[in-house]
């Protein structure tokens, strides 16, 4: 999913006030490697869904409609609701796209200048029901679903040669099961607390997919005050996926503007991925902040391929301009530079991670 960006001061110098919350309406411009820039519009609406209850944070629904330079559409709902003192929490992602993309092969050995170029179109949901089991503990459930279709590619081209499976376009289908604690102090950009969730999904022909295999994520963060206002960020993620035959949407793609920046989400792909990436944020001026941040990662076929020779670098800083003191939501500029000739320039909303 694209980060979502700019403009967002519009909203928040002009909110129109709703009887349950605020509507925000304003454009938008974002930029990653994978996208260039995007130009569009998002919609927000944030309210309680019960006023009466003082404990649950805010929830909120948004939609975005975006299209960029590179000539790729995007139409989007996402939305976070919070009931019952926080007992239950909804997150919900709804999306079609037109996508041009770019694919190196498979595995850690791929080189930078042999990229071919390829597009989909996609139809995604994500569903996701948790339900708290202890103070910031949490067991959920989880449905998703994918239909790719109208793929194009090279005769005889890099993804022709690979032989993956569903290049004629395919659908899958999902349901899992999460586990999770959180204890951030905030949404946007915490200062301190301990994210952890191990998530997992099983795609199955029984249920509609037309592949079937599993998918595995631990993903760990904690956050550590440094004195009054500079915050260390640590994250440590492993992706898993396992199955006879798994499509070409649904492996591990390295890099992107949450995690490896200085890579192209997608720059590596295998069926499996792990990374660690930490980031050192600070005040500089009033309303501006600056981040340093590096990253070691790599891709693998299987768990025992992992190879320490293999270790991919990133490494980069930034600057944040804070839009919301009070919710910690900032505009996010960044530079990663990677191995090789990977690099790239980021502009988003919020933090990486």
């Amino acid at each position: 999913m694209l980060g979502w960006v700019l403009f967002p001061w519009v909203a928040f110098a002009q909110p129109r006030a709703e009887k349950r919350g605020k509507t925000f309406v304003f454009p938008i411009i974002t930029r990653s490697l994978e996208t260039g820039w995007n130009f569009g519009a998002v919609g927000a609406k944030i309210f309680p869904v019960n006023k009466l209850d003082t404990v649950s944070r805010s929830s909120n629904i948004e939609v975005v409609g975006m299209y960029s330079t590179r000539k790729q559409v995007l139409f989007a709902l996402n939305g976070t609701q919070y009931f019952n003192r926080e007992q239950y929490i909804l997150e919900e992602q709804l999306s079609t796209s037109y996508f041009p993309d770019k694919f190196w092969g498979l595995g850690n050995n791929t080189l930078d200048n042999k990229e071919e170029s390829y597009s989909f179109r996609q139809a995604y949901l994500y569903l996701h029901l948790k339900r708290k089991l202890a103070t910031n503990f949490f067991a959920g459930i989880v449905y998703e679903a994918q239909k790719v279709w109208d793929i194009n590619y090279v005769q005889g081209g890099l993804l022709d040669q690979s032989a993956l499976p569903g290049m004629n376009g395919y659908f899958i289908s999902g349901i899992g099961t999460s586990l999770s604690y959180d204890s951030r102090n905030n949404a946007f950009a915490p200062d301190k607390g301990l994210y952890m969730q191990v998530f997992w999904n099983h795609f199955d022909r029984s249920w509609g997919s037309d592949f079937n295999y599993n998918n595995w994520v631990a993903d760990i963060r904690t956050y550590l005050k440094l004195g009054d206002k500079s915050t260390l960020a640590l994250q440590l993620l492993s992706f898993s996926t396992n199955g006879a035959e798994i499509p070409l949407r649904s492996l591990a793609a390295f890099g992107g503007a949450a995690k490896m920046r200085g890579y192209y989400e997608g720059r590596y792909r295998d069926k499996q991925q792990m990374f660690f990436q930490g980031e050192y944020r600070f005040p500089v001026y009033k309303f501006l902040q600056a981040v340093v941040f590096g990253g070691l990662g790599s891709v693998a076929s299987q768990w025992r391929t992992y190879a320490i020779d293999n270790i991919k670098y990133s490494a980069g800083g930034g600057l944040r301009f804070v839009l919301s003191k009070q919710e910690k939501l900032s505009l996010r500029l960044d530079y990663g530079i990677g191995q090789g000739t990977n690099r790239g320039f980021y502009v988003q909303l919020g933090e990486a991670f």
